[in-house]
């Protein structure tokens, strides 16, 4: 596989508020004065999926290693979309954009990763170090349907995605945020990150690609969280999922246009925590 095209440090506020400094354009990993890498090169491939995550801060997965975790099959895969065609308005962008649709739910899960315990009524809350645009207040949205949340093949794709995660961390994650998200062009611009390149405030985050219809351009890019490297690629097939370590890189994905016709990107966020939801000091 050839090497990704590296990007230049994402030009935002930093987790911790700092402004990055500025620097040139790295490749996916960085050298010493000498030459010599200190940090090994970012892989693509998703053969070792749990050991690329914890080496390297994240792994992308290809369709059948997402239906792998899942321990669902392609068909199954294709049926969630169905969960995604009723979604209502995002009544929360700060943009004044009106093509963003999602429901959420909060969830405490199993120590073992492998059964939902208790759903939390509670509302999603990101503080402003985290997201500069939608950050340091509460937001309410539409719950995830229960038929959503019993569907056998979406509960073994958020679960086995889990516990990747789990494993990859070395230690439970049961404090679980689900976001269905979908991203629409019928005006024209949509912005899958309106707040730009980000942490979430979380352990680990999964992003998985629902359906991607008449659309152009939605370019991942993941970054180092305390360095320059960083690179891109778009998620273009259904079930391609990027894992995430929140606490070593941030991420965004680029705007999306119509291509020919009015068309929408659907996506599952999942964000998971060890100690707790994040919630309001």
């Amino acid at each position: 596989m050839p090497e990704p095209p590296a990007l230049p440090p994402p030009n935002r506020r930093a987790h911790n508020g700092r402004m990055p400094e500025p620097t040139h354009v790295a490749p996916a990993h960085r050298h010493d004065p000498a030459g010599v890498p200190r940090t090994p090169p970012w892989r693509l491939d998703d053969a070792a999926p749990v050991e690329t995550l914890a080496a390297q801060g994240f792994v992308r997965l290809g369709p059948e290693a997402c239906f792998r975790a899942g321990s669902l099959d392609a068909g199954a895969f294709a049926a969630l979309a169905r969960h995604w065609e009723a979604l209502p308005p995002d009544p929360h962008l700060r943009d004044g954009g009106r093509y963003r649709f999602r429901r959420h739910a909060s969830l405490v899960l199993a120590d073992d990763g492998r059964r939902i315990e208790r759903r939390v009524d509670r509302p999603h809350w990101q503080p402003l170090d985290y997201n500069a645009l939608h950050g340091g207040y509460r937001r309410h949205f539409a719950p995830v349907l229960d038929g959503t949340l019993e569907d056998p093949a979406f509960l073994a794709l958020v679960l086995g995605l889990g516990r990747s995660c789990a494993a990859a961390a070395g230690r439970p994650l049961p404090f679980l945020e689900v976001h269905q998200f979908r991203i629409d062009t019928a005006a024209g611009i949509g912005r899958p990150t309106p707040e730009g390149a980000h942490r979430d405030g979380v352990d680990f985050v999964a992003v998985v690609l629902v359906e991607r219809v008449a659309v152009r351009g939605g370019e991942t890019r993941v970054f180092e969280a305390d360095g320059p490297a960083g690179l891109r690629f778009t998620m273009a097939e259904p079930g391609t999922t990027l894992l995430l370590d929140d606490a070593r890189v941030i991420h965004e994905t680029t705007p999306i246009q119509p291509n020919g016709a009015a068309g929408h990107r659907d996506t599952l966020v999942l964000t998971w925590r060890h100690d707790g939801f994040l919630d309001p000091p």
